[in-house]
């Protein structure tokens, strides 16, 4: 029978055991540290990152964070490394060393290599007495009292000490960099988070219909606009082409509500003065957020109260912003 006691417990255990191990690394933000950052900020060169095993796959997650917050970054497997693989470094890369022993055969193999080759090397291991740790320039200290899982065997607590550490030398560069979310949309143009950065209302209302009528409109000729262009809105303009309100399927069925004779009502008997507006060159995240802060699903695109278009929530969602 599975026991939900010993579920509960042992993954406790595990995110304590993980925490203390996180906590720990407090100590190893030191010279050494400042001293690894100092020389990848200032060096003209690339970061090669290498390891083996559990070490070689948070290595290929450090290489896509350097990367993705402007320090060029590169993953070599150490096993490779010794197979042709060392033909991606150049001179003037740092290589940085993922190792808990800082003993493997692999490691001692690409060592001596790495160090003929005259490159700057950076240990990133649990033992600074071990060959790796005694071989690099600076020592990069992921300290592991235990391992997360029972046996003590499995890289758990260690490969997320790497990480981490491997994120604070990612985001202390980010910082000397003076990087900004403009720099880190430039690296993430594809996603939803890069969008929130880049993305702008005239590169989605463009799209859409631009419904719109006069004041004087018959509510039949309103209607025909909207149902035609099928945003659920129109706006209302004067003759000069200036924005003087919004009517919504909502208004419509308000009017309905009311009964009584529709033949004479015109646009400006329906519209609903002063709609909510945004600019063309505003973050499409923003005209999300004004949608939410009014419960409403669309907007018009205005500048200097002249109509431009309507960006719709459906614009948002296709765009992954929601």
């Amino acid at each position: 029978m599975i026991s939900e006691q010993l579920i509960i417990k042992t993954a406790l255990e595990t995110l304590d055991i993980e925490a203390f191990t996180i906590n720990a690394l407090k100590s190893s933000i030191n010279s050494s540290f400042t001293a690894c950052v100092t020389h990848i900020f200032s060096g003209t060169g690339r970061l090669v990152v290498t390891g083996i095993g559990k070490s070689a796959i948070i290595a290929q997650k450090m290489v896509a964070t350097f990367n993705s917050t402007g320090t060029p970054a590169l993953f070599m497997h150490a096993a490779d490394a010794i197979h042709g693989d060392l033909g991606m470094i150049r001179h003037g890369d740092i290589v940085m060393c993922l190792s808990k022993s800082g003993d493997t055969p692999e490691i001692k193999v690409l060592v001596p290599l790495l160090k003929n080759m005259g490159n700057l090397l950076f240990a990133m291991v649990a033992n600074p007495d071990s060959y790796l740790g005694k071989q690099a320039d600076y020592v990069l200290l992921t300290p592991v009292d235990k391992e997360a899982d029972p046996n003590n065997l499995a890289p758990t607590a260690s490969t997320t000490a790497q990480m981490a550490l491997g994120d604070a030398l990612a985001t202390s560069l980010l910082a000397l960099r003076g990087f900004t979310p403009s720099d880190f949309a430039q690296f993430h143009p594809g996603g939803a988070l890069g969008k929130q950065l880049y993305l702008r209302v005239r590169d989605l209302y463009t799209h859409n219909e631009r419904p719109a009528v006069y004041l004087h409109d018959s509510l039949q000729r309103t209607i025909l606009e909207m149902t035609s262009k099928r945003l659920g809105a129109t706006a209302v303009l004067d003759d000069q082409g200036h924005l003087c309100g919004i009517i919504t399927d909502g208004d419509l069925r308000r009017m309905l509500e009311r009964n009584g004779d529709f033949s004479s009502l015109q646009a400006q008997d329906l519209m609903s003065h002063a709609p909510k507006t945004i600019g063309k060159d505003e973050l499409a995240v923003e005209a999300l957020d004004l949608m939410r802060r009014n419960s409403i699903t669309q907007l018009i695109v205005a500048e200097d109260n002249f109509y431009l278009g309507f960006i719709h929530l459906h614009d948002l969602i296709r765009e992954g912003l929601l």
